[in-house]
């Protein structure tokens, strides 16, 4: 999730790559393993790096399997799928790599599947749709390792000198804004359709719209009659009248709608849970709904993913599986997840954090995992489009855009996309 600042996130630090990744792990000639990890930096700082998690986690693991060293290597979200591939084409896979895709190194047999590696016990604990989401062609490569879904903030100050309720439809949604711009508020409704995260604030729309990236068959559809509805609403409705503020949609990115609204300068906008101590920080009172649907309650939620996957490079099958078992405990994904405002990806973390009293502020993320939709990552052609969709999506609700030609070049992208990589899986 990558987010995952995106994602489902916040990010950075960076390390150098470390020497000596080869076939062997340090140490194996005295009958010893040495497992390299290669892990995203979830932290804001020095302070909450993920170097700390995984350096507290690995030295735990160590001490009850002392025939068993955990390499630990941190890289922010810009940096660590970059780091990976190049690891990868360099003959220097990692053992193991918790990053934001997985589908590319599965179609070209490079990763262990989650039969090859886990427990029953810890496979069967994924939520399923999540675990539904690793798989590529049937097979489950993509392990879940943290989740986010999106809520609709909004500003609990502006909201009440408006006079205003949140929306619950498209119409209260756009009525609201009007309300908001008459009072001079900045960004009425935030919406960020610039290249740091368009995908996701269209993803968001397009299931509030009842439409989506992909069919029921899982084939893209992004020029679909609703989607290309939605993408017609939000130009006429929201952009066209003024509701969307001074920067165009499609130059505005989420970082900076983030911080627009925690400088109270936003009414609205799609936001996960990293934004709550952002506004919080800030002063900003805010609250939270289930994004609007067209009429009424939206029966999809969006939600994002970030993975972890095994390399087959170096044989250590029976250590790295031994070792996720580890990781997917109830205890340690409920320490990730606290640690850095993130959604459990197994039943029996998501359900014990619902119990808890001080989890409280994460529970209107929670109850919108059962009802995600993620992004179709199983297809090694979403990188492509993903990265299209970015660079040309926010044209489409441009004064005199057209959200079917806008769309529709998209499609025949995706569509080219997806049969480039079926040719190239044979």
């Amino acid at each position: 999730m990558q987010r995952r600042t995106t994602g489902w996130v916040a990010v950075v630090s960076a390390l150098g790559m470390t020497a000596g990744l080869g076939g062997c792990g340090v140490g194996e000639d005295s009958g010893g393993v040495t497992l390299k990890l290669v892990a995203a930096d979830y932290g804001d700082s020095a302070a909450n790096s993920s170097r700390k998690y995984w350096d507290k986690l690995a030295a735990a693991y160590e001490d009850d399997h002392p025939g068993v060293k955990i390499d630990v290597e941190i890289h922010s979200w810009n940096d660590v799928d970059r780091k990976v591939k190049e690891m990868v084409d360099a003959g220097q896979a990692p053992d193991l790599a918790q990053i934001g895709a997985y589908a590319d190194y599965a179609a070209d047999d490079l990763l262990y599947t989650a039969d090859d590696l886990l427990s029953i016990t810890t496979q069967a604990d994924f939520a399923g749709q999540l675990a539904d989401a690793g798989q590529v062609r049937g097979r489950q490569y993509g392990m879940p390792f943290a989740a986010s879904t999106r809520l609709l903030f909004y500003n609990k100050a502006l909201f009440e000198g408006a006079g205003l309720t949140p929306p619950t439809t498209w119409a209260e949604l756009a009525s609201d804004a009007e309300a908001l711009e008459a009072e001079g508020v900045t960004y009425p409704y935030a919406l960020p359709l610039g290249s740091e995260e368009a995908q996701a604030e269209t993803m968001q729309w397009l299931l509030s719209g009842g439409g989506g990236y992909t069919d029921t068959l899982g084939t893209f559809s992004i020029d679909s009659t609703e989607n290309v509805e939605t993408f017609t609403w939000l130009r006429d409705e929201l952009v066209g009248k003024g509701l969307t503020g001074p920067v165009a949609p499609a130059k505005l990115n989420r970082a900076d709608a983030f911080a627009a609204f925690a400088s109270g300068k936003v009414g609205m906008l799609n936001g996960h849970p990293s934004l709550m101590k952002m506004a919080a920080r800030k002063g900003v009172k805010f609250g939270m709904v289930p994004m609007p649907g067209v009429d009424g309650e939206n029966r999809s939620a969006m939600g994002v993913a970030d993975w972890m996957m095994a390399f087959k490079k170096n044989g250590h099958r029976k250590e790295a599986g031994e070792f996720l078992d580890f990781v997917y405990s109830e205890r340690n994904v409920l320490d990730f997840s606290r640690e850095y405002d993130l959604l459990p990806v197994t039943n029996s973390a998501s359900e014990a954090m619902a119990a808890a009293d001080g989890d409280q502020d994460l529970r209107p993320f929670l109850d919108q995992l059962g009802l995600a939709e993620f992004y179709p990552v199983g297809k090694t052609s979403w990188a492509s489009v993903s990265a299209d969709v970015k660079k040309s999506v926010g044209k489409a609700v441009a004064s005199g855009g057209s959200p079917s030609a806008v769309l529709g070049g998209l499609q025949a992208k995706a569509t080219q996309a997806e049969a480039e990589a079926e040719a190239a899986a044979g």
